[in-house]
């Protein structure tokens, strides 16, 4: 652990640095995001070679759905003893309802959130903008993020506040996440992604493949004023930090498996643990550090459902969970993002399909 007291001439100098630091990662992040979307583009553009007897696709055809979706994002401040409650920040996130269509490997969603499927539960406004891309080009598997998100509360009920039956709100922290992942699937001959998380294709028979491939991500956390709340501060060595930056880069192996039941009804499974080197740094009114570490963290997705040659009925899960290594604590911070979703599809033929 290291602790730095700064003048604040020395974090005047610093700034720079940092803006130089954080445009340097984003850079690189829509770099790597073009390289990945362009041959994806291309390969969805062309008939692939698969075992029929596995799967079907409908080429010719249109997917229309309607659904319900719940998108997540949470930050977790562990605390420097066993006795105190870690502090976790989520946002209020909206169930939304949204209809979309899938054509081509292509596809849109537009959703919006109702009153009447989101009660007021004293959790607070929080403002969000945020992009999640989840593309099957042929052998491959390639997740985009970016996400803005401010105004966060902190879960549980009544933790750090005088009154149990109430959330301490906090609408000025900002939580920004982007990144990018991709994963080879060699087995694409016989496993679909598709048919479990898309709806455009249907998986018959039982099947799996190995991943491998890498993934990077740049984080923000920002507050007006330390993080930690001041009732609870003295458990936590984070105390004083309202800033938090980091770069997390590295490789990951796993696997996903779809075990089909008479034909029809599915449960798919799908796990990549990540190795990687993180960059950290903190700052605030007493404190400023930085560190270098080595965290693991898995990607995952599952689903679980009913597929035909015309209906899919299912609900999908994809998530996306970081730990990361920082000069204040020697626990990590931990990040959450990911969707649920519960979906009635229907394919449409424009064409007939082979």
């Amino acid at each position: 652990m290291v602790k730095i007291i700064e003048t604040g001439e020395h974090k005047k100098q610093k700034k720079p640095q940092m803006k130089k630091f954080s445009s340097l990662i984003y850079r690189v992040l829509i770099s790597v995001f073009f390289f990945i979307m362009v041959p994806a583009h291309l390969n969805a553009q062309t008939r692939h070679p698969h075992d029929t007897t596995y799967y079907t696709t409908y080429p010719g055809s249109l997917t229309t759905r309607i659904y319900l979706s719940k998108k997540y994002t949470s930050v977790t401040l562990p605390s420097s003893d066993d006795h105190t409650t870690d502090i976790k920040y989520k946002t209020n996130d909206k169930l939304s309802l949204g209809i979309g269509a899938t054509y081509h490997n292509f596809s849109l969603n537009i959703g919006t959130s109702f009153g009447f499927l989101n009660p007021d539960e004293g959790k607070g406004t929080s403002k969000s903008i945020g992009l999640q891309l989840h593309l099957y080009p042929y052998k491959w598997a390639v997740d985009a993020l970016v996400i803005f998100n401010k105004g966060h509360y902190l879960s549980p009920e009544g933790y750090a506040t005088n009154d149990p039956n109430t959330y301490y709100l906090r609408p000025d922290i900002k939580l920004n996440i982007a990144g990018v992942s991709a994963y080879r699937v060699p087995n694409a001959e016989k496993f679909s992604y598709h048919a479990a998380m898309i709806q455009n294709e249907w998986q018959k028979r039982s099947a799996g493949s190995l991943l491998y491939g890498g993934q990077a991500y740049f984080g923000l956390v920002k507050g007006d004023s330390a993080l930690v709340p001041p009732q609870i501060e003295k458990s936590f060595g984070q105390a004083g930090v309202s800033h938090l930056k980091f770069f997390t880069g590295g490789a990951g192996l796993g696997y996903a498996y779809t075990w089909v039941i008479a034909k029809h009804f599915f449960i798919m499974g799908s796990g990549v643990m990540n190795v990687d080197l993180n960059y950290a740094s903190e700052s605030g009114t007493t404190f400023s550090g930085n560190k270098v570490s080595v965290t693991a963290f898995p990607v995952f997705k599952t689903a679980i459902g009913y597929n035909s040659d015309k209906w899919d009925i299912s609900a999908n899960w994809a998530g996306t969970v970081l730990w990361v290594g920082a000069a204040s604590t020697a626990e990590n911070y931990f990040f959450q993002t990911g969707n649920y979703r519960l979906i009635v599809a229907r394919r449409v033929y424009l064409r007939k399909h082979k």
